[in-house]
């Protein structure tokens, strides 16, 4: 049964991720007294999401030192450059813009893994560039976020790194552990019994957390629809500026399909926390939106890189 729910949450994540974004919406008052749970939730979902790693996935930094460090440069640097740049330039406001430098400076997603293995990627690869950008992320993320602020906005640095150790590195560490002590047993007894709850807990923050922009989504205007242009405008530039450094870089498929989906993907659920959680609640507004494509552009991209597998095995 719970396999069964799996299968069709991942058939359908798509449609729920809106779905539960928009209940949250209506829901207000009911997301506003969930907000304890969402750091909860969000430590499951890593620890779910990390039971198959291990502590060797960091020695392929060994292998590919380069394509990891530009994997890290992409996500945290060249991302977050492009869209301070555009929102500067579409939005006089100063939240906003760091809405969307957050919306791309967050660390890669989990989630990546699973459409680097439909596209034929290099999995090893992968759970490296995902572990090391993860252990990262509490030290460069509030960095970024310290930079643009500036001092039009407060931000508490400390608490905002000890919020991410005890999110995304300690979970990390722990599912690790427990895949290492295990020998790999218990990730498969129970990693795909752990799946659809983990899904549903990514439906559960999604709900929770997109309370905080309901008052904004409640007059329905032209400057929202240039909003979430503006975030479709970055998810999809991710994903192309990531397939063409890819393609003509670094030549070989399996990277290049590995490199397109660590750096077009986010981890969205700990953006959503961050921005709810240490900033006023338009800052969420780009974070949030980006939940509405990042599954559909996955699905589309999967179909440019494939098609780019076949054309260089028929060369």
């Amino acid at each position: 049964m719970l396999e069964k729910l799996n299968v069709f949450l991942q058939k359908y994540i798509a449609i729920l991720t809106p779905l539960s974004l928009v209940l949250g919406v209506f829901l207000e008052s009911i997301g506003h007294q969930l907000l304890f749970l969402v750091s909860w939730l969000f430590a499951f979902m890593t620890f779910s999401g990390s039971l198959n790693m291990k502590f060797k996935d960091v020695k392929i930094f060994m292998k590919h030192p380069v394509l990891i460090l530009l994997s890290i440069l992409f996500l945290h640097l060249i991302m977050p450059l492009w869209a301070y740049f555009l929102s500067t330039t579409l939005f006089d406001d100063h939240l906003l813009t760091v809405g969307f430098v957050l919306a791309v400076a967050l660390p890669t997603g989990v989630t990546s893994v699973i459409w680097i293995t439909i596209c034929k990627g290099n999995i090893p690869l992968g759970l490296s560039i995902i572990l090391i950008d993860t252990l990262l992320s509490p030290f460069i993320l509030p960095f970024i976020l310290y930079i643009v602020s500036g001092e039009k906005i407060e931000l508490d640095v400390v608490s905002l790194i000890f919020n991410l150790l005890w999110m995304i590195v300690l979970p990390t560490i722990l599912g690790i552990v427990v895949n290492e002590l295990s020998k790999g047993d218990i990730p498969k007894k129970y990693g795909k019994k752990l799946a659809p709850f983990s899904k549903l807990c990514l439906f559960a923050v999604i709900l929770i957390n997109s309370s905080a922009i309901s008052p904004y989504l409640k007059d329905i205007n032209v400057h929202l629809f240039f909003v979430i242009l503006l975030v479709l405008m970055l998810a999809v530039s991710g994903y192309v500026f990531a397939f063409l450094i890819g393609r003509y870089l670094l030549k070989d498929y399996s990277q290049m399909a590995t490199f397109v989906y660590t750096g077009g993907m986010r981890n969205i659920a700990v953006g959503v926390i961050v921005a709810t959680t240490y900033f006023p609640g338009k800052v969420a507004m780009p974070v949030v939106f980006g939940m509405l494509f990042q599954q559909v552009l996955a699905s589309v991209f999967s179909k440019i890189v494939m098609k780019n597998r076949v054309s260089n095995e028929l060369v």
